[in-house]
């Protein structure tokens, strides 16, 4: 069996690799992790460390992310592309009809708790604001290294496409898609259709949780995407700042800027906004707008506009900074 997703000339020309990690999709990609021992070498300490951190309401997020067949595609909205918050926006503002198809889409799949069946609209913020604490405890840890694996990843299928196109792109993906002009086919166990872009292109998501096999959305109405997984360093689960943050120990970083600015220039290597930044360093936007504004002068990170946000990443100099690079000075 076999998802065949149709690509016309028009297609080949929208197809991207996402910008930046996809917050939302690696919430539900993990929570997938978390419930099988699929993996077992490389996430087996990520798991020993996350599980007691999670309360009951924030496990109570495994009823909607079953760890095999369908999960709710409204949990991966397009805006968690541009940052966590945005995506948990449009998470909580789920149109009914939408909420209503992906939850009896998954009542038919497996046997679900009754207040998933019974979830509705009104729920939908409380949901948006689980996720968002699950991704403080389960992920936020371990951002710099994520985010390092991902563009490493970026790079070297951006050299893909410098040198082959897009026809190269898709050819030297993922083991299991094969290329066929004008076909990419994803072989699975579970499934078999079409899926055709109509022009709209494929954006490429590349995913640390990802596990195996690539994935996408089961509604062939919305906007396409393909999640694939990324090589993960060998080290990432023991490298993750926690135990600097128990002994007490202060990092060169925190040593040149200060505790919230390092800390604030940590939060941006994933990728975040002004608003997003504010929240998770809990000062006023205000405050988080000087922070990146020093940031930016001495050159450590680029903002940019996005409607009504600003979007902020590393430069290189700042990488280099948060890995300790004795020459980024």
């Amino acid at each position: 069996m076999a998802v065949r997703i149709h690509f016309s000339l028009e297609d080949l020309a929208r197809t991207h690799i996402a910008e930046r990690p996809d917050p939302l999709w690696e919430v539900l990609l993990s929570l997938h992790l978390l419930q099988t021992r699929c993996g077992a070498p490389a996430f087996a300490r990520w798991r020993q460390r996350t599980l007691p951190r999670l309360d009951g309401r924030i496990r109570g997020l495994l009823a909607l992310a079953p760890p095999r067949g369908y999960s709710p595609d409204f949990l991966t909205p397009d805006s968690s592309a541009v940052g966590l918050e945005e995506g948990l926006q449009d998470l909580a503002a789920t149109p009914r009809s939408r909420l209503r198809t992906d939850l009896a889409r998954l009542s038919r799949s497996r046997q679900v708790p009754l207040w998933v069946r019974e979830l509705d609209s009104r729920r939908l913020p409380h949901i948006a604001d689980t996720v968002r604490d699950y991704y403080t405890a389960a992920i936020h840890p371990y951002e710099t290294r994520l985010r390092g694996d991902i563009e490493a990843d970026r790079s070297k299928r951006s050299r893909d496409l410098r040198c082959g196109g897009v026809q190269r792109l898709l050819s030297t993906l993922h083991p299991q898609l094969r290329w066929q002009s004008p076909v990419l086919e994803l072989r699975t166990a579970s499934a078999d259709r079409d899926v055709r872009l109509d022009g709209r292109g494929l954006r490429l998501i590349p995913s640390f949780f990802c596990w195996r096999s690539p994935i996408m959305l089961r509604d062939p109405q919305l906007s396409p995407v393909l999640v694939y997984p990324v090589e993960r360093s060998p080290d990432w689960a023991h490298t993750n700042g926690d135990d600097r943050a128990r002994t007490g120990a202060k990092s060169p970083c925190a040593a040149l800027l200060g505790h919230t600015r390092a800390a604030a220039l940590e939060l941006v290597a994933a990728g975040c906004t002004t608003s997003e930044l504010a929240r998770r360093l809990n000062v006023s936007p205000a405050t988080a707008t000087h922070h990146t504004a020093i940031l930016r002068e001495a050159g450590l990170i680029a903002s940019n506009r996005t409607g009504g946000s600003v979007h902020h990443t590393l430069r290189s100099l700042g990488e280099a900074l948060l890995r300790g690079d004795p020459e980024a000075g």
